[in-house]
């Protein structure tokens, strides 16, 4: 895994802080760390945005940060688990990997093109 799939991950981890951040904030400080993760995580995405396809990293992102904020809710906050979410929360992550797998950036492509 190259750096800007790295700054995904990261982005994406970020996300399902602020996603929960929405939530659960209650103190102005509370707020403050949901909109620094916000900002955060935006700039991390763009950058990583920047060398490889918008339309898998956004993906992969949002892949992340869905199945990151349900897992949360349900190891942190509680909410009931049941088999059939837990499927389908499988099944993001398998598709988002696969969608990365088949993915290739511009160093690979750079690389392909110069063989």
């Amino acid at each position: 895994m190259n750096k800007h799939w790295g700054l995904v991950l990261l982005a994406g981890f970020l996300e399902i802080f602020w996603v929960s951040g929405l939530k659960y904030s209650t103190e102005w400080w509370h707020w403050a760390l949901t909109i620094g993760a916000i900002a955060l995580s935006f700039k991390v995405l763009i950058e990583a945005a920047s060398k490889l396809p918008l339309g898998t990293v956004y993906a992969v992102f949002t892949g992340i940060g869905t199945a990151g904020t349900v897992l949360m809710e349900i190891l942190v906050f509680g909410e009931p688990a049941n088999p059939i979410k837990l499927f389908f929360i499988a099944t993001l992550a398998g598709a988002v990997i696969g969608l990365k797998l088949v993915t290739k950036d511009e160093n690979e492509e750079a690389k392909e093109g110069a063989a």
